[in-house]
């Protein structure tokens, strides 16, 4: 047993940590066109759960959020936006967790603080599915990228936050497009063809977008700068390169 591990055992009343409080995460990687999820896999458990964690008692709430993606994860650096708090009644479940546990050789006591109950704060984060190396918490086995179309049943009500913050993304494309927060920036090129910002809508909407209504609409939101052509030395007609408009 790890040195972790042995720390959650230990700090049976959730010293130092805000009672009740935890934190999940939703995390996309863009991968050749295809839209993954980062999650947990408890082994001889058949559990899977999304990066979690919590929040200690002298420690901002979005401070926190970075710092438990890092330690769950191993990223950092990556676009991170709080989307909804889950607190129904309905997902307090005592089994899973405890499972996990004593699959770790732990023998949690009925009022261990993981077994208690927790509104949760969701985040998601959109990143380059090449440029990740994500390590597994002390209590899970691995670290796996899944599809959309191919994840398993998750524990408690994680299905549903990966519902909802995927709802939250595609609603927020054009709204977080630009500026120096761009969802978009760290999974494109400094300079871009249209074709390849829509190919980048497409995948995380699931749909085809019509060229020439997708290239109005991005011209339409005024925060995006054309640069040069990009020649190939080919006969067809080159595209124009464009680049995000930091002030904007």
């Amino acid at each position: 047993m790890s040195g972790n591990e042995s720390r959650f055992e230990q700090n049976s009343e959730g010293a130092g940590y805000l009672p009740g409080l935890a934190m999940d995460f939703v995390i996309f990687g863009f991968d050749q066109d295809q839209l993954k999820i980062l999650l947990l896999e408890y082994r001889n458990t058949n559990l899977f759960a999304l990066p979690g964690g919590f929040v200690k008692e002298n420690e901002n709430l979005n401070d926190a959020a970075r710092r438990v993606l890092g330690e769950r994860t191993g990223l950092a650096d990556i676009y991170l936006d709080q989307f909804y708090t889950f607190g129904d009644l309905s997902r307090y479940d005592q089994e899973p967790l405890r499972t996990i546990m004593q699959a770790k050789g732990m023998d949690p006591k009925d009022d261990h603080w993981l077994l208690r109950r927790f509104v949760s704060v969701g985040y998601y984060a959109l990143i380059d599915f090449r440029r990740a190396a994500p390590t597994p918490d002390p209590l899970s086995d691995n670290c796996v990228w899944y599809t959309l179309e191919n994840l398993p049943a998750l524990m408690l009500d994680h299905n549903d936050i990966v519902k909802k913050a995927l709802e939250t993304l595609r609603a927020n494309l054009d709204r977080k497009l630009g500026g120096n927060e761009s969802w978009a920036a760290p999974l494109l090129a400094k300079a871009f063809t249209m074709g390849e910002l829509q190919k980048l809508y497409e995948t995380i909407l699931g749909q085809k977008l019509r060229r020439s209504g997708f290239q109005r609409k991005m011209l339409g939101l005024d925060i995006l700068e054309r640069l040069e052509k990009q020649y190939s030395g080919g006969a067809h007609k080159a595209p124009y390169l464009y680049q995000f408009i930091i002030d904007k």
